[in-house]
């Protein structure tokens, strides 16, 4: 028994060195002395406290069987407390008619609470809009999830959001991070988190990464509220996701800071021991079109447990997406031969115009749900145990899955509303088709799924 004892605790105590070197040799621990008895006792409580952070299991042990999603909980308005003013709903300037980032407006009769803007609907009434600084807004939406069976999201965690010089924003963000953990175990819905690199200033940034994952796993206790709690792991590991590695766009980032990163959370004794989703770009496999052209980010794949590849706007018809399926087909067969797993990335559509006035509004049509079927469907056809949907609730670029209003306000801003007979709900309710899909609890159905409401497509 001491004997196991001492080889389990045999690295917290060389670690602990002023008082290893008291030690003539690891034997005198064996010497039976009530003395040296005492010492081992103080070495093993030293080993103990250096041992992980994190809870040994959890209620959602894998990512296999999921569909997941994004969620960006960035939207402030001036009354919710926040101090951001109209955070993400603005980008510069006064906000109001011809002057805003959404292309897509939430619907919000279901939100406890709203906000006015000045907007108004077509009938001169004013148009309201939620906050995500209110706890109400997190409900609301896991929620839907827990409705429509959509097994959970991944809060993205941006760069810039974790440094500690603005701290209206960081406060923001890890408050939307409190309510959404609350949530999801009130729901019974999986979160984990995904840091998007987009911002970072290469090796500079890599202290403050691994500064707010100690600060999320000590302070917010993400991976540490028991075997039953709702933080996502993969192979027996809480699963950590980092965005925007390996992109051929000029970042200023490298593949090697990211790999520092990469290795704290895999290998720390108390923060690490984690698994690795990385989010790359479409054309990773070949390093072409989007992708640095560095084979070091083919070694860094490899020791990740997941990749998923960012393929929005890389197709917007169906056409183009059976051609995309051939690159799909053959990133399935590569991670298959090199022991990665893969997570396909699926979107609904995709419009930016009000962010980028010079963007094609609607730009890629979401074509009566049959853009986002394609694509889950053709996914799970490839062999796909798991699913990635960008995003729940990005309204900024089109892409949002959760409601949204068929009666969006009228004026100088366009806004993208569903085609005639498919209701709020639809997206949500396809999304958690295809989870029930990849859970076997349906059959693959030969053609899209109809609303609930028996609409059929046009």
């Amino acid at each position: 028994m001491i004997v196991r004892l001492a080889a389990v605790y045999a690295a917290g105590f060389f670690e602990t060195a002023p008082l290893a070197r008291r030690l003539t040799s690891f034997a005198d621990l064996f010497s039976g002395s009530k003395k040296r008895f005492i010492l081992f006792a103080l070495f093993i409580s030293v080993g103990a406290s250096a041992q992980n952070k994190h809870s040994k299991t959890s209620r959602f042990p894998s990512y296999k069987g999921l569909i997941m999603a994004g969620y960006q909980g960035w939207h402030n308005t001036p009354e919710d407390g926040a101090g951001r003013g109209w955070g993400h709903y603005l980008q510069r300037g006064q906000f109001g008619p011809g002057n805003l980032k959404i292309d897509i407006w939430p619907t919000v009769n279901e939100y406890e609470k709203v906000y006015k803007t000045p907007f108004s609907l077509a009938d001169g009434s004013p148009a309201y809009l939620p906050s995500d600084h209110d706890v109400s807004t997190t409900d609301v939406r896991f929620k839907w999830m827990k409705e429509y069976h959509l097994d959970g999201v991944f809060l993205q965690r941006f760069v810039g959001n974790t440094r500690r010089r603005n701290p209206a924003v960081r406060n923001h963000f890890l408050k939307v991070m409190g309510d959404a953990l609350d949530a999801s175990r009130k729901y019974g819905r999986a979160v984990g988190i995904m840091y998007d690199l987009s911002g970072m200033r290469d090796s500079a940034d890599v202290p403050v990464l691994i500064d707010d994952w100690k600060n999320l796993v000590d302070s917010m206790k993400v991976t540490s509220r028991g075997n039953n709690q709702t933080y996502i792991y993969h192979n027996g590991k809480p699963l950590v996701v980092i965005w925007g590695v390996g992109f051929g766009d000029g970042r200023s980032y490298t593949t090697k800071s990211v790999s520092k990163f990469v290795d704290f959370l895999q290998n720390d004794p108390v923060y690490g021991g984690c698994a690795i989703m990385l989010g790359v770009p479409t054309y990773w496999r070949e390093l072409g079109r989007d992708t640095e052209k560095n084979p070091a980010l083919h070694d860094l794949i490899r020791k990740a447990d997941l990749i998923h590849p960012w393929t929005i706007g890389r197709y917007g018809t169906e056409a183009a997406y059976q051609a995309y399926a051939e690159v799909q087909r053959g990133d399935f067969d590569w991670c298959k031969q090199n022991k990665v797993g893969y997570v396909p990335t699926v979107f609904p559509g995709f419009s930016w115009h009000n962010l980028n006035p010079g963007a094609k509004f609607d730009q890629i049509p979401r074509n009566r749900g049959r853009f986002f079927w394609m694509q889950l469907s053709n996914a799970i056809k490839q062999g796909a145990g798991q699913i990635y949907v960008a995003m729940y609730d990005e309204v900024d670029e089109g892409t949002a899955i959760m409601k949204v209003s068929g009666n969006p306000p009228v004026g100088p801003s366009p806004f993208v509303k569903f085609e005639e007979g498919i209701p709020n709900d639809y997206y949500l309710y396809l999304a958690g088709y295809a989870g029930d899909v990849l859970k076997k609890k349906r059959a693959l159905p030969p053609s899209i799924p109809l609303p609930k409401n028996g609409v059929k497509s046009k």
